[in-house]
């Protein structure tokens, strides 16, 4: 299949992660309030921790090597066999300590049935096996299964929550959909791949296990350890703000994160056959995406955060819009990340180096958690998260720029944020409209009028005429 088909898919994939709570959440936010909100955020951040330890490395390192070996079946089988094998024992010996957890640490003990629930996410999770799918970039069926189950889920969530109550429902729901998916993706795999333990030989996959999943936990540090941090520290108000305030930023960093997930398995194909070339395109046009999508995005959240937090969640969530506001240039940020290390340096086996980004990023999360969060709540913590993304994108660049295989576009990232201005004026043309959903209705309208006229009829940017003229093809011939 080819990247524009992959990236179509896996777009709508990663997106539909963070686009169905998305559409249940102005719902749930209201009918649960804040600190239910923040409680189930809360356990399945501690979840989501414990999560980190039981796949360790399995995602990069399963994509890695499914890329590599897709073409070659005994290879494959044994990859896939000894990978499988690493995570499992990983699994069984982190769900142990998970129930050990919730028996001796008193807050969790609070929320052990959210606990015990999330206990089914850890395990069924090891089933899931998306790694393998993206290695082997079948993502026009995982799109197809997950969404067939997320919107079952929304069904659900809709039918069975209707009360402040009934946040462990929407847990049990939330979690369902893993354990769901997971009985079809393992079924599935199947038509690819056997697993079969005397092909299990773990020693040349440890290292990269270990180290990307190293990574992962020093990335946790400052990304999903700040939820549970706050947690601990400031309570399930605090938690219900931040976690608000992240939901606009997990939808539209999907949306790139879901072309640099396509980006890998191609990348490492490319390094292997040694095409510099085509790599080096590849990368520019990753950089021309990011410029495209992030800047205007975030001049327009920048200026409407209230009204978007209020349209999201409703009244009381005011505490969100300030974190919202600090949180949205990680766009910015974490995008540039991805292409430096994803893209370049996952690809180019540079182990050592993305061990040391993480490194310094955990370094800088815990010291500036333990100083900012106890007095300043969701805000220290979305100012933590920020100064940790901007210390390791700092080193990712130094790392990249060592391999000399790539050289920053000064004058594409020029020309394209002097073409964001106009997005100041549409924000202050629509500012003193008092209705937000007219006002926001607006704007949107207008923004896209302008993205239009810019991309399609003036600059006439490659990679969006070439994306439209493929989607009008196929409608027609359709």
């Amino acid at each position: 299949m080819s990247i524009k088909k992959n990236i179509f898919y896996n777009s709508i994939l990663t997106t539909s992660s963070f686009l169905f709570p998305l559409l249940t959440y102005p719902y749930i936010s209201r009918v649960l309030g804040v600190s239910n909100i923040g409680a189930v955020n809360f356990i399945d951040s501690v979840i989501n921790y414990f999560l980190l330890f039981s796949m360790m490395g399995i995602a990069l390192t399963g994509i890695r090597e499914t890329a590599i070996n897709k073409n070659n079946q005994e290879k494959l089988n044994r990859a896939f066999s000894s990978l499988f094998f690493l995570n499992t024992v990983f699994t069984i010996i982190v769900i142990a300590i998970l129930f050990c957890a919730i028996i001796f640490v008193p807050k969790l003990w609070e929320y052990k049935e959210l606990m015990y629930v999330g206990a089914f996410k850890l395990l069924f999770n090891l089933f899931l096996i998306e790694w393998f799918f993206r290695g082997i970039e079948k993502f026009k069926y995982i799109t197809i299964t997950t969404l067939f189950i997320k919107i079952v889920y929304v069904i659900l969530v809709f039918s069975f929550v209707k009360k402040a109550s009934d946040y462990n429902v929407y847990y049990g729901l939330t979690v369902g959909i893993v354990v769901v998916n997971s009985f079809f993706n393992w079924f599935y795999s199947k038509r690819f791949v056997k697993l079969k333990y005397k092909y299990v030989t773990i020693k040349p996959y440890l290292r990269s296990f270990f180290n990307y999943g190293l990574y992962g936990l020093l990335t946790s540090m400052y990304t999903s350890f700040n939820v549970v941090y706050l947690g601990f520290i400031s309570g399930d108000t605090e938690v219900g703000f931040y976690t608000t305030a992240t939901k606009l930023y997990g939808i539209l960093i999907a949306l790139f994160s879901s072309f640099t997930a396509v980006m890998l398995p191609t990348m490492s194909s490319l390094v292997s056959e040694n095409n510099t070339a085509e790599m080096n395109r590849l990368i520019d046009l990753s950089f021309e995406i990011l410029w495209i999508f992030c800047l205007p995005v975030i001049i327009i959240a920048e200026f409407y955060a209230p009204q978007i937090i209020l349209l999201l969640s409703g009244p009381g969530y005011e505490g969100a819009i300030t974190p919202m506001r600090i949180l949205i240039p990680l766009l910015f940020i974490i995008g540039l990340e991805q292409i430096y290390i994803i893209q370049i340096l996952m690809p180019l086996k540079k182990d050592k180096e993305v061990l040391i980004n993480s490194s310094i990023g955990a370094f800088v999360g815990i010291i500036l958690n333990i100083i900012l969060v106890k007095y300043y709540g969701s805000v220290g913590s979305s100012i933590v998260w920020v100064l940790s993304e901007l210390s390791i994108l700092t080193m990712a660049i130094y790392f990249v720029n060592k391999t000399k295989l790539f050289v920053f576009k000064f004058n594409l990232f020029f020309k394209y944020s002097v073409a964001s201005i106009p997005y100041i004026v549409i924000c202050l043309l629509v500012w003193n409209i008092n209705n937000a959903i007219l006002q926001i209705c607006i704007l949107v309208t207008l923004s896209l009028v302008y993205f239009y006229c810019y991309h399609m009829l003036f600059n006439k940017t490659i990679i969006l005429v070439s994306l439209y003229k493929g989607f009008r093809n196929s409608i027609i011939r359709k």
